[in-house]
């Protein structure tokens, strides 16, 4: 897997807007420039040091920003799947069903 820092640029980005924060805010909180997040956003490569503060800073997980799920989320593969079913023919995403119904109504021991 190649990580794409542009994309966890991005998600830093939209999570620190979420929050209402600035750049500025978001860099005194893990106490680096406010140069430095501007480019992190920008796509610059970031150390797993400074991705672990800014996950914990804007309260996400750092496989969210990583890969963009977030596994404690009861939903994290809503947009997965969706995704995967937009690909498929209409009878792969019937079969797709079928499954999916069988399998929430059995009963595992």
């Amino acid at each position: 897997m190649e990580i794409d820092y542009k994309i966890i640029g991005q998600r830093i980005k939209e999570a620190r807007k979420r929050k209402e924060w600035s750049q500025e805010k978001l860099s005194e909180e893990i106490d680096v420039a406010v140069a430095y997040i501007s480019r992190i956003e920008r796509g610059e490569q970031v150390n797993l040091k400074r991705l672990a503060q800014i996950s914990k800073a804007l309260g996400i997980s750092l496989e969210y920003l990583i890969e963009g799920t977030a596994t404690e989320a009861s939903n994290y593969l809503d947009k997965e799947l969706y995704e995967t079913l937009l690909t498929c023919t209409p009878a792969k995403q019937r079969l797709i069903y079928n499954i999916a119904k069988i399998v929430s109504n059995a009963k595992f021991v």
